[in-house]
């Protein structure tokens, strides 16, 4: 198994996959070969069936489900160079709103953060439309306060993309990158390096509790805000599709349904 196994990073990393990525499809096919009983390098549809129904079956949503599949795809076509063609369609993807957060929702959650820092790091993530890793592992270079505007590198599928900065948080970012090198990170943690993921949720997440904000929020929602205010603003999809670099127009498209003013004028009859 160790050995398949290591192929597959092998290759990944090749490819240049993302860690995240990598991680994931390691821990799918672990899962996968351990449900085989080590008897799986010939590829058997009905058992890969099998196995990703045991899934569904204990409860995994369909997102996951699908990882599964991809990384068992990827196993068999680009490591075993099977022919067989693994015909089993995508689990359906469930179509929830995003959970977007009022803008007088984002200035309480600011307002109750004391460390001026961590402030700034939501802000930012809001007011550029910032992934959480993207937000983190933000340099110094990459920020250009004078245009307004983040050249983010090699982000969400290796692509490179350039949103706005808040012209709002000019003067605090200037004062945070002061005497820092450009290939410094934005956002330093007190024990030295970047500010690690986990952090920054930590932070949202007690920002939320302590503004006695009721949504099931998480990090993301302020790029889903950044989104839907935009939209809101009259800006045109096809610029908030740059902005927060979707590939495909239809995913920024979800946010139109979260803003929609002609269903939100509509009085109930009760």
């Amino acid at each position: 198994m160790q050995g398949h196994l290591q192929q597959v990073e092998n290759e990944l990393l090749l490819r240049a996959y993302s860690g995240k990525t990598i991680t994931s499809y390691l821990q799918c096919l672990r899962s996968y070969f351990t449900f085989c009983k080590n008897n799986f390098e010939s590829c058997d549809v009905e058992r890969i069936r099998e196995f990703l129904l045991d899934k569904q079956a204990r409860g995994y949503a369909p997102q996951t489900v699908n990882l599964y599949l991809n990384a068992i795809k990827f196993f068999y076509r680009d490591i075993m160079n099977s022919r067989t063609n693994i015909n089993i369609k995508f689990a359906k993807r469930s179509k929830k709103l995003p959970v977007v957060l009022s803008r007088d929702e984002i200035q309480r959650i600011l307002g109750v953060i004391t460390n001026a820092k961590h402030r700034l790091l939501l802000a930012l993530a809001y007011g550029a439309g910032l992934r959480l890793g993207e937000a983190v592992r933000l340099l110094v270079r990459d920020v250009n306060i004078d245009e307004l505007t983040i050249h983010l590198k090699e982000a969400k599928g290796k692509k490179d993309r350039i949103t706005v900065f808040p012209a709002k948080i000019s003067g605090q970012m200037k004062q945070l990158m002061a005497g820092k090198s450009n290939d410094d990170y934005v956002f330093l943690s007190e024990r030295g390096g970047r500010l690690s993921e986990r952090t920054a949720q930590l932070v949202f997440e007690n920002a939320v509790k302590r503004g006695g904000i009721a949504k099931p929020a998480t990090f993301h929602s302020l790029r889903h805000s950044f989104a839907t205010h935009l939209l809101e603003n009259g800006t045109d999809v096809r610029y908030v599709q740059e902005l927060l670099g979707h590939a495909n127009i239809r995913t920024t498209q979800l946010y139109t349904k979260v803003t929609n003013p002609s269903l939100k004028n509509i009085k109930s009859p009760l």
